[in-house]
């Protein structure tokens, strides 16, 4: 059965993260993705204000970017909130938008560089081991955390250039494509992503997550379309219709070896929280 979420635009205020709760609790919504976009509200605290108002949904972060954290820090945070809600967190992490990162002096001359360390650090740390480590940019000297995960730490990674795709299949335990991804997208995404993982020789099971830009109601084939030059998608990226259209796209993104499709609202959604309660409540039955 495909899992099925709906992002939370940073654009909604914090304050409104109590009505996005209750959509995502009461419509029976698989997960509820958060971003950590520059300069909206921190990923962190807005995922644990949503993981202590439920008790069902998963919550995941897609993504915190990694320059903008320590990894001890980022460990520290993910661990408490795995420990306080197990198997409801799910941890993303990316490059970031360079441009950003660099607007707040955090741009590093090589993105692949300190993501590589980040998930490596990050992998030892989160399975409870003292981490010793002098990178290019991670160094730590004999960290541990005391209070790390007790259920196992799901490590996901924002994917879209071919390098970044091998290493989240090398070093990750999933990926995360945006909504720029069409179909034909998810297929080249997952090649790249397998030819990580047998370099690395992993077998388990490695999760992809690709977002989906869903537009329904009045105008919505104007504001995908919108939504979809402003982007840049790919041809066949996004959906705009009622609950059918929407299921049936969803079911043609798991087919292409999507195990998750977080629908995604466009940026100039009318009413965002209640797009959270209409894939809960419309598309999720449809889809079994």
């Amino acid at each position: 059965m495909t899992v099925l979420g709906a992002v939370a635009l940073p654009r909604i205020p914090p304050e409104h993260l109590a009505a996005v709760s209750n959509a995502a609790e009461e419509s029976g919504l698989d997960e509820l993705w958060l971003w950590e976009d520059c300069f909206w509200g921190g990923g962190v605290a807005a995922a644990a204000t949503v993981l202590a108002r439920t008790e069902r949904v998963r919550v995941g972060i897609g993504v915190m970017p990694v320059p903008l954290r320590n990894v001890a820090l980022t460990a520290m945070e993910v661990a408490s909130l795995l420990r306080l809600h197990p198997g409801r967190f799910l941890p993303g992490f990316g490059h970031g938008v360079q441009e950003w990162m660099a607007q707040v002096g955090a741009g590093v001359e090589s993105p692949m560089t300190l993501l590589r360390e980040q998930l490596g650090a990050l992998r030892g740390l989160l399975s409870g081991r003292t981490v010793t480590t002098a990178g290019r940019y991670v160094q730590l000297d004999e960290v541990a955390l005391d209070w790390p995960p007790t259920v196992p730490a799901p490590i996901l990674a924002a994917a879209s250039g071919p390098r970044t795709l091998r290493l989240s299949g090398e070093l990750a335990d999933g990926t995360i494509l945006t909504s720029r991804t069409a179909p034909d997208g998810v297929r080249a995404a997952r090649a790249l992503i397998d030819e990580g993982r047998a370099e690395a020789g992993r077998t388990e099971p490695h999760r992809v997550i690709v977002y989906l830009a869903a537009a329904t109601g009045p105008d919505a084939d104007r504001r995908l379309a919108a939504k979809a030059e402003q982007n840049g998608f790919q041809e066949g990226a996004g959906i705009a219709g009622d609950p059918d259209s929407i299921a049936d796209t969803v079911r043609r993104y798991a087919a292409a070896g999507a195990d998750t499709v977080v629908l995604e609202p466009a940026d100039d959604d009318p009413n965002p929280v209640e797009f959270v309660r209409f894939v809960g409540e419309k598309v999720r039955p449809l889809l079994g």
